[in-house]
């Protein structure tokens, strides 16, 4: 069985950081369940109850629909390479869109990229770990370049095109929120 906290300790916060990847999990009150695997230098351990993370285009754009409509994210960690355990944060976020004032102070604390999208603030309220016997073992090799080149090659208009024709709606038809005025 696994323990629960009602904040990150010190130890929580040392394996996230050591972690390469980590996974979100989202849902409506209806229709699919999105999880979603995040990795790069994209997430910011702000206090034992805060966590901002900020989220790039990309071919869905389900957790922001998802939050519109009922505020709870699931964020899980798995120890791969070393350690055997899973720890997962609950909570609820707000979403900061390109076009909020409280974006750009955010998406400060990240390198550039064109490609940002929303940034997601956290409010943990509860941290659970569990084993991670089952888990297995895999060696890091390198961060994927793909979406930072593609995001590299457009301009504003480029990845505000991009938003209308591919992020404005979940799979299933519930608004991003993303394709409203951001200019």
């Amino acid at each position: 069985m696994g323990k629960q906290f009602a904040a990150l300790t010190d130890d929580h916060t040392g394996f996230i950081a050591d972690q390469k990847l980590f996974f979100v999990g989202s849902a409506a009150e209806t229709g699919k369940v999105n999880i979603s695997p995040k990795g790069g230098d994209c997430l910011r351990i702000k206090g034992p109850n805060r966590i901002i993370w900020r989220n790039l285009t990309g071919s869905g754009n389900e957790t922001a629909g998802h939050l519109t409509r009922v505020n709870r994210m699931t964020l899980m960690w798995c120890g791969f390479e070393t350690r055997p355990i899973i720890l997962r944060c609950y909570g609820t976020a707000h979403t900061y869109h390109f076009r909020d004032p409280e974006f750009a102070v955010l998406n400060a604390e990240f390198p550039d990229d064109i490609g940002a999208r929303q940034i997601y603030d956290m409010t943990v309220d509860m941290v659970q770990t569990s084993c991670g016997y089952a888990v297995p073992f895999f060696d890091y090799k390198e961060d994927r370049k793909v979406l930072e080149s593609w995001s590299g090659k457009k301009d504003r208009d480029g990845i505000d095109t991009y938003w209308q024709e591919r992020n404005g709606q979940t799979l299933d038809g519930f608004a991003t929120g993303v394709t409203d005025d951001h200019s």
